[in-house]
């Protein structure tokens, strides 16, 4: 994968992450489980996990980058 490619990548990753986040909170306000991630792959929770692992390294990388 080259280097514009990562950096699409991990943007995109950062966007969702954010959003996921953002629900997060919203959904501790309304009482309820607005967490995207967990609502999508909560059965598989190994691949739950590789994808907030993938969203903080595209955290990284993106601040990084400045």
């Amino acid at each position: 994968m080259d280097n514009k490619t990562c950096a699409k990548v991990a943007k995109i990753l950062v966007i969702i992450g954010a959003l996921n986040w953002g629900l997060v909170g919203i959904g501790d306000f309304a009482g309820s489980n607005l967490n995207v991630v967990n609502l999508l792959l909560g059965s598989w929770p190994t691949v739950e996990s590789i994808v907030y692992i993938l969203v903080g390294l595209a955290g990284v990388k993106v601040a990084a980058k400045g």
